[in-house]
This record gives structure tokens, sequence and C-alpha cells, in this order.
């Protein structure tokens, strides 16, 4: 159903080349782990950050040397990573480009490849490539950033044909400094295959913490029982918001094509509790099981 295109894995170098400098365009949790990781493992002569808002605690937290404004700071990278939420990548990316030495690499952090791809490629030409950590946190923010989060993760890389080889051997470089293993997927694979196993289970938690809000009378509010079971399925629902809104409209083709598979799954499991069928509950969550154990393993 996903994999169109062939999947290619990577194991970390054990001796990648130095990066130079490193400019990161939004220092926030994902953003400041690559900061930290590169400045704990020596990977770079300077981490530069770029943030709306003061730089302060980036580096006071480590993830960044010191902070400059989106031109200056550019000028000075031999590898940009955007790593703001995907909806103003774009924009941010067209400011930044007459700035960029020549040589320069560009990557990604962000959720939905195809459309990254489609902002950045143009601007940047072959020295852009696609990427995605498989890693992070509920949490949002520098003060979140963590210089392991990336230790054993993979890393999607998108890289099509205009991309040279030169800017591909930086970018996996970049995520072997940081301990990661890289995944070679085209972009349109990627959004599929996300838009299932991440995009989706954020959004059915936060529709399932509406449903809970919902339920609540003046008399009873059924949150004040939540135990481990609604606790831990939830959890990614204290993920940032904006980041979430952009990630749904960015990748709406998959989404909305996870959205009616698990609204048909969703409708199996109504029919037959409306009908009393519990074989058919029975048969629904042997198979259920029998999934999560092979995904486990």
């Amino acid at each position: 159903m996903f994999f169109a295109s062939k999947v290619k894995a990577d194991a970390p170098q054990k001796n990648p080349k130095k990066l130079g400098t490193v400019v990161i365009v939004g220092v926030g949790m994902i953003g400041g782990s690559v900061g930290c990781g590169l400045r704990a493992a020596g990977a770079c002569n300077e981490v530069i950050g770029v943030e709306r808002h003061p730089i302060k605690e980036a580096i006071g937290v480590g993830a960044v040397d010191r902070g400059l404004p989106l031109a200056e700071a550019v000028a000075k990278a031999d590898v940009l990573v955007f790593s703001t939420p995907v909806g103003v990548m774009g924009a941010l990316a067209e400011q930044a480009a007459p700035y960029l030495k020549p040589g320069a690499v560009v990557t990604d952090t962000g959720s939905v490849s195809g459309h990254v791809a489609e902002r950045l490629q143009p601007i940047f030409g072959s020295r852009y490539v696609a990427g995605h950590p498989i890693a992070g946190k509920e949490l949002h923010g520098v003060h979140a950033a963590d210089p392991d989060l990336f230790q054993d993760k993979a890393v999607i890389l998108s890289p099509d044909a205009r991309s040279d080889q030169d800017a591909i051997d930086k970018v996996t470089a970049l995520w072997h400094w940081l301990g990661a293993h890289t995944i070679t997927m085209s972009a349109r694979d990627h959004d599929r295959v996300f838009a299932c196993v991440s995009h989706l289970p954020h959004l059915a938690a936060f529709a399932l913490m509406g449903a809970v809000s919902a339920a609540r009378t003046a008399e009873l509010d059924p949150a004040a029982f939540a135990a481990g079971g609604l606790r831990d399925f939830t959890r990614v629902a204290a993920s940032d918001p904006l980041m979430w809104r952009d990630i749904c409209l960015t990748n709406k083709a998959a989404l909305l094509e996870m959205l009616d598979l698990y609204g048909a799954q969703l409708g199996i499991v109504r029919r037959a509790i409306e009908t009393g069928d519990g074989q058919a509950l029975t048969d629904l969550f042997a198979h259920a099981n029998t999934v999560r154990a092979r995904m486990a393993q």
C-alpha cells in the first residue's frame, strides 16, 4: 500500500566529517536537541540559532553558542537546518536564500516531507535534502531539548534526483554525529507512512480529549477519574498545537485517507457493540493484539 519506492537504511558512520558552522532556524525542542547534541559531540565549529523569541534560554541550555538575525546567521552557515513548524518554512527559506553562501547545505526536521520539499527544493536546488528525525517528546520549547534525543533513532531522508551527493553526505553526517541512523525514502511514501503511524495517533489523542471534555457535566468531570490507560493513550495530546495544525494542513491528502480508514474501523466496533456481536469484537481485538505484538518486535 505505502511503498512505491525503495527504502534504504544506513548505520551511523563511526567518524563522520565535521560540519563547520551549523545554523538552526527555530530552536525549539527538536532544533534545540540538534544543537545540544552537535555541541556535545564536538561535531562543528559553532552552532548559531535564529529564533523569534529571545535566544538567551537556548544559550543557557547549551543548544547554541550564540544567536543572530536570520540574514547574518545564514551567511555564516555551512549547514542550514530549518526546525520551525512546517507552515512557515517556505517563507523563511525565501528570506534566507539570498544570503546562503556557495557550497552550503540545507535540510529540515519537518514531519511533512512532500510539502516542505515542494517549497524548499526550488529555492535551494541541489543543495537541499529533506529530513525528518523519528524522535521527539510531547513537550515543546527549548527547555525540553535533549542532546541524546536522537541516539539510536531513525531519521528519514528524502533526497530526489536533483539532490547532489555531497549534500546528501553532509546531511547524513549531521545525523550520524547525533547517533542516529538514516533511512532513505521518497517524500510521498514518507508522508503516507507517517500520516498513519504518527499524525493519525496525534489526531486520535486530540479528539479523545475533546470527547472527554464534551462528556463533562456540572456534576461530574470524567477527567478527574483518568488512570494510566487514558493518560498513556493521550500523552501526545500535550504536543505543540501550532506544529500539529501545520502538519494537518500540509499533509491533508494522506491524513484524510488515514482518517477514513480509522473511521471505518471505529464503525465496525460501533456496529458490533450496537448489535451485541461479541464474536466480531473478539476477532477485531485479537487481530489488534497480533498487529501490536508484531510492531513491538
